[in-house]
């Protein structure tokens, strides 16, 4: 499996994009945290973030018994990137919608 479809197949549940999501807005964050909220057990949570690291959007980090977590930028560009690369086709079918439909107001 490529990269990017190993991101994206990571991001398409919703338990992990929504670790990922918090990891962005706040930071690294220890595996309790994330648990705390969530409705899923510390092995549950675990499982997810192996699958987040495995595809290369999070870090972990140990700082004596804890672990710490952290969006990848480079992993996230990754995504980025490829959405930015299709930016024209979206550019080129949104303006021949928008002909079709001014054509029909004629």
């Amino acid at each position: 499996m490529t990269p990017l479809l190993k991101s994206f197949s990571a991001l398409a549940d919703e338990v992990r994009m929504s670790i990922v999501n918090q990891l962005m807005d706040h930071g690294e964050l220890p595996a309790g945290d994330l648990v705390r909220g969530s409705g899923l057990t510390a092995p549950a949570i675990s499982r997810h973030l192996k699958v987040l690291r495995e595809a290369g959007l999070i870090e972990q980090r140990a700082v004596g018994t804890r672990r710490l977590y952290s969006a990848r930028p480079e992993g996230l560009q990754l995504i980025a990137t490829w959405t930015k690369s299709k930016r024209e086709f979206w550019d080129t079918s949104l303006h021949r919608l928008e002909t079709a439909l001014m054509e029909d107001d004629i």
